[in-house]
């Protein structure tokens, strides 16, 4: 039996400012979220790439194909009903950083490591206020709590999409720092990304690349490339 897949039942999908922000309308008819709330984002650039999604969906919807309509529910059918507990999950990274955990060896992994990473905690420490230890091995260490409580409160400062999209970046690099990294736009996104590769890439130098870790790789990439880009439109407003 082949998989059952909703039908796509209109013909326009339209971008639209509301009293609380922007929607979207499918011929003319407000869209929800699954859990039947109004879908309102606080971007027209975000609402304009909703619209779009839904108006390239052909005969059946995929949902695999509409990124932006995915993190929209999510903030406003997860996080807005739990933000403070999307918030404590991600601030704990900031207690098991991925840049704070570093190889004994060999030596040109080691240096890569440092050369990746030692920027970022630099940046950390005078631009969010948080000095991170590095330590060898992966036995966890606990940080310094006033570094972790000022990272955990600015990650509960940040709004609902944000944190939607923000929960992304941290979750797929594993680390908070190069989360907040992204936010502010102080490397590239390619250049964060290669950042929370690098012992990946390390040992696909060593022993190969294995197809299906090349695909969850992908897979990851493309959302950590959207989660960014979510952020980014999130501030930008295209002319009504």
């Amino acid at each position: 039996m082949s998989e059952w897949a909703p039908k796509r039942f209109w013909k326009t999908a339209e971008a639209q400012a509301t009293e609380q922000g922007f929607g979207i309308v499918l011929d003319g008819r407000p869209v929800r979220t699954p859990a039947k709330a109004l879908l309102t984002v606080p971007s027209h650039a975000i609402a304009a790439k909703i619209a779009e999604e839904f108006a390239a969906q052909e005969d059946s919807i995929d949902p695999r194909t509409m990124p932006f309509t995915r993190t929209a529910n999510a903030a406003v059918d997860k996080v807005a009903i739990q933000h403070a507990d999307v918030a404590d999950m991600l601030a704990d990274y900031g207690d098991s950083d991925l840049l704070c955990y570093r190889a004994d060896g060999p030596d040109e992994l080691v240096e890569r490591q440092s050369a990746a990473w030692n920027p970022l905690l630099d940046w950390a420490e005078q631009a969010l206020n948080a000095k991170l230890e590095t330590r060898v091995g992966v036995m966890h260490a606990p940080q310094d709590p006033a570094a972790v409580s000022e990272l955990r409160r600015r990650v509960h400062e940040l709004s609902n999409f944000e944190l939607a999209a923000f929960h992304d970046l941290v979750a797929i690099s594993g680390s908070l720092i190069i989360g907040f990294a992204a936010q502010s736009g102080v490397r590239t996104i390619e250049e964060l990304w290669a950042s929370s590769r690098v012992d990946e890439i390390w040992q696909q130098e060593q022993w190969g690349e294995d197809d299906e870790a090349k695909d969850v790789a992908d897979y990851k990439k493309a959302a950590f490339l959207h989660a960014n880009e979510f952020l980014r439109l999130l501030n930008e407003q295209i002319p009504v």
